[in-house]
């Protein structure tokens, strides 16, 4: 099989639905296999996976696992000789996977390849970056983004110096839209189960790197990204949400910078 594209959902049905269209739509002619991982899954989703798409290959978790743990179970239940990695809420433009798949098939150099990420009225998704400093986390999660001195860290950090028109070799991709080779795969290993949201796709894309492989953004595939920032209305519980997710990145941040300390960060063009 040439391909096992991996959905990951978690409550939010009506966006799964689009983003399951969108890919039976541009997977023509492409020898595949559709699954999808659902976490802390709802009795609508059951019945509209059920119902709407039986040929879909469906794992339900009845608690809330994380995105590495979905990932994970899609893959170890997966055939194809590639992978194509979405979070739920992603739609597929027409041509961006054979695309995604020509460039990989034809560069075996190359690992990881992820699309321009697009909003919803066709404004740019800074979906790759330059690897984390400490204070990067600083900056993004706290008052001190509203400097300048950390606009500029912040600008560098999402490579705003590029015109992200043309293929390049970059430190890391956002997760919500990844292709990877098996054989690539196979070497480098799962993403990390220590994080539960948050820097598992830098620790994976950095480890791609150290094993040898390119990770490569494409422009010339896109998606378009709903890119939610949680499920939550009102001051109190928007605010308490917000707390909770900047504290859950500054976990994940420590560990990260504890598992890699004193290692050199990999090098390309």
């Amino acid at each position: 099989m040439e391909l096992s594209i991996i959905v990951t959902n978690y409550k939010n049905p009506e966006l799964l639905r689009v983003c399951l269209d969108s890919i039976k739509k541009g997977i023509t002619g492409i020898d595949s296999e559709l699954i999808v991982a659902d976490s802390e899954t709802q009795e609508d989703t059951t019945i509209m996976m059920r119902e709407e798409y039986p040929d879909v290959i469906f794992f339900p978790f009845e608690k809330n696992v994380g995105f590495q743990a979905l990932l994970k179970k899609g893959i170890e239940n997966s055939q194809g000789k590639h992978l194509l990695l979405l979070n739920g809420d992603i739609i597929v433009n027409p041509g961006s996977i054979e695309k995604m798949l020509e460039y990989l098939k034809s560069n075996e150099d190359v690992g990881m390849v992820g699309p321009k990420l697009l909003n919803f009225n066709g404004t740019l998704q800074y979906s790759c970056s330059r690897f984390y400093k400490p204070k990067t986390i600083l900056y993004r999660r706290t008052f001190l983004g509203r400097f300048p001195f950390a606009k500029k860290h912040l600008d560098w950090f999402l490579m705003k110096d590029y015109d992200h028109a043309s293929p390049k070799e970059v430190d890391w991709l956002m997760g919500s839209a990844l292709m990877v080779s098996r054989k690539a795969l196979e070497k480098v290993g799962p993403m990390d189960s220590q994080y539960f949201m948050y820097f598992e796709d830098v620790d994976w894309c950095r480890r791609f790197w150290e094993n040898g492989y390119k990770v490569v953004y494409y422009p010339l595939a896109s998606m378009h990204h709903y890119h939610g920032k949680g499920s939550a209305k009102g001051g109190v519980i928007k605010s308490l949400l917000s707390s909770r997710l900047t504290w859950i990145h500054i976990s994940s941040g420590f560990k990260y910078f504890k598992k890699f300390l004193g290692k050199p960060l990999p090098t390309h063009n």
